[in-house]
């Protein structure tokens, strides 16, 4: 009978095949634009002034600089210094002031250019055994000096009067405009020679200067 049938098992519901996905190629996202890009890394930081602050970048980007790397930079560095740029300066030369004044020594002949020389001569002078030149030697280093420092005297006044003229609100780089002041710069800056200058000369000896 057919009660007594066994019964059959239920079938199994149908399995729905299996989607295969075809491999993305690329990104799966289109390319940002360049500005986009930008945006999102943040803004570029500017390059380093100094060695000191390439190496700090350096150490807080988990990398080191290398022998050649530190040595194109401090060459690099003193090149744009030699060439009188403000952001490689030291503090007491930068400034529109400071190059005005550095200008007016380089165009001059100054007194203060002899002190050194002479010091020296004044010093192998003095090993030599004569009591004359001994006596006399240190008395010409003395002279140089005192027309050295009148000589300053009176060009710190010129000075002080043109620039009062070219910069009469002064250039806005908190160095002192007075004639103390740049005069002791002037006077450092003519005692050295020519060559040692730091930054260069930009102006011939006896060039106007504007």
């Amino acid at each position: 009978m057919s009660i007594l049938r066994r019964k059959s098992a239920p079938e199994a519901p149908p399995v729905a095949p299996a989607v295969v996905e075809a491999p993305t190629v690329g990104k799966g996202r289109p390319t940002p634009k360049r500005r986009e890009a930008e945006r999102r890394r943040g803004p570029v930081a500017p390059p380093p002034k100094t060695q000191r602050e390439a190496v700090q970048r350096s150490r807080s980007a988990g990398k080191a600089l290398t022998k050649d790397e530190r040595r194109a930079m401090a060459t690099e560095r003193r090149q744009r210094m030699m060439r009188g740029d403000d952001a490689y300066l030291l503090p007491r030369d930068r400034g529109p002031v400071r190059a005005y004044v550095r200008d007016l020594v380089d165009a001059r002949r100054n007194i203060a250019g002899l002190l050194l020389p002479i010091a020296l001569l004044s010093f192998i002078v003095l090993l030599i055994p004569s009591p004359l030149l001994q006596a006399y030697g240190p008395l010409v280093l003395l002279i140089a000096i005192l027309a050295a420092v009148l000589d300053t005297m009176v060009f710190a006044r010129q000075l002080s009067r043109k620039v009062a003229e070219r910069f009469p609100k002064g250039d806005g780089s908190g160095l002192s405009t007075r004639g103390r002041a740049l005069g002791f710069y002037a006077f450092n800056r003519a005692c050295l020679p020519r060559r040692w200058r730091v930054p260069r000369p930009r102006v011939g000896r006896s060039e106007a200067v504007s």
